[in-house]
C-alpha cells in the first residue's frame, strides 16, 4: 500500500459508512473514483477472502457479485492495487 494515502481510522469509518449505508452485507450503489476512497472500499472487500486459499475466477465473482453490479471492475481493481494476485491465464486468484 502506498503510504501517500495516509488513511486514518476516522476517514475509513466515514467512507465505509457513506458507501455501505445498510451494512457490509448489503450492496453498494456506486464505486468511488477517488483513489483513497477506492482503497478503503477494497480493503473492506478483502475481508471476504481468506489467505492461503486459491480461488477460481468464478469463486471470486461469486464473492464480489453481492457487493456491486460491476463486480468485474472490482476484481480488476483488487489485482491492480495489489490486494490479490492471479495466474497468467487468470484461472486462480489468491490474497497477496
Amino acid at each position: 500500500m502506498d503510504k501517500r494515502y495516509g488513511i486514518k481510522p476516522e476517514d475509513k469509518e466515514k467512507v465505509l459508512a457513506s458507501y455501505f449505508k445498510d451494512g457490509f452485507d448489503q450492496p453498494i450503489q456506486t464505486f468511488p473514483s477517488k483513489e483513497k476512497r477506492k482503497i478503503i472500499l477494497l480493503q473492506q472487500i478483502m475481508t471476504r477472502f481468506e489467505k492461503e486459499i486459491n480461488y477460481t475466477e468464478k469463486q471470486v465473482n461469486e464473492l464480489l457479485k453481492p457487493i456491486y453490479v460491476d463486480y468485474v471492475s472490482i476484481r480488476r481493481y483488487l489485482i491492480e492495487y495489489g490486494f490479490m494476485d492471479r495466474t497468467s491465464d487468470c484461472t486462480l486468484y489468491w490474497v497477496k
